[in-house]
């Protein structure tokens, strides 16, 4: 019998709100315990999307999928993208919710997959976030050299937007995958999915990305001086197959697989701690609901 959990969440992305379906933790914790959704839930799972969590006396459980951190005087516990975890802090890539198969991926460079015939395309970029100046600059500067198709919504060159994402970098020996901006730790889909599609990324974003993907398998911006340099490289990458088959023979984690905290045994686990303690840490709050109805008159009078 899967054990019951009064929990409630707030301040996720909207569709997340509209529908707890969509919810990736939701999904997760389902699986695993009889949740009750309720309006005065024990535990609190919170987003940064928001204010609500402030309404809430209970157990705080932050969550972020964007490059935020945690508050801890506001909540008592953060799944994050942040180093070094800690008994409040676990580590939770968002790349997680996109690892369909990790397995496979895990095993590619064994399938000879090395091997295979190269896509004719050269590099893709796609995206429709525009405020992300590095990653436009450095399409501009790659964009000199080959041309560089941009299928999202920003730069956009192809005549229209691309349906299925994996699909498109299927057809390119890389991919530009820069996150919106750099953090230690900060690793979100953007390089996975490229991995998965089996295109060479050309990453930028996270300095210790080394800890979640093997370095061997993919160019790392960080590695370099400046994006200049980095393009010479990725020209002569292109330019010689034996090594960009290296690239592709590399495994795409490190030595000892992928990071732990990707695994739905662990997470869950640190889940399990928290439920069955309900502990609370946080020592800011006795001024939270203050805060809650400052913030709605402020927003009101903004109006």
């Amino acid at each position: 019998m899967k054990e019951r959990i009064r929990i409630g969440f707030a301040d996720f992305w909207p569709r997340a709100r509209r529908d707890i379906d969509t919810n990736p933790l939701y999904r997760l914790l389902s699986g695993a315990f009889d949740l009750d959704l309720v309006d005065d839930p024990d535990f609190l799972i919170y987003s940064c999307f928001g204010r609500e969590h402030l309404r809430y006396d209970c157990v705080r459980i932050f969550y972020t999928g964007e490059n935020r951190r945690p508050d801890f005087k506001s909540c008592d516990y953060a799944f994050s993208f942040d180093f070094p975890e800690s008994e409040r802090n676990f580590r939770l890539p968002l790349y997680r919710f996109y690892m369909d198969d990790p397995e496979s991926l895990e095993h590619r460079h064994k399938s000879g997959f090395s091997s295979r015939r190269l896509p004719e395309r050269f590099c893709n970029f796609l995206y429709s976030n525009e405020g992300a100046p590095e990653r436009i600059a450095f399409f501009r500067l790659l964009s000199e050299q080959a041309r560089v198709d941009s299928g999202g919504g920003v730069l956009n060159n192809m005549g229209g937007r691309v349906d299925d994402k994996i699909e498109f970098l299927r057809m390119y020996r890389f991919t530009i995958a820069f996150e919106n901006a750099s953090w230690p730790g900060y690793t979100t889909e953007k390089i996975l999915q490229a991995f998965q599609a089996g295109s060479i990324p050309i990453y930028w974003g996270n300095p210790l990305i080394d800890r979640d993907f093997n370095p061997d398998a993919f160019i790392n911006c960080h590695d370099f001086d400046s994006f200049e340099d980095v393009v010479e490289h990725v020209r002569r990458v292109d330019a010689d197959e034996s090594l960009y088959r290296r690239y592709l023979a590399a495994s795409v984690f490190p030595a000892g697989g992928p990071w732990r905290g990707v695994r739905d045994e662990v997470i869950l686990e640190r889940f399990r701690t928290i439920f069955s303690s309900g502990i609370r840490h946080r020592r800011g709050g006795r001024f939270d609901i203050i805060r809650y109805h400052a913030g709605r008159i402020i927003r009101s009078l903004g109006r």
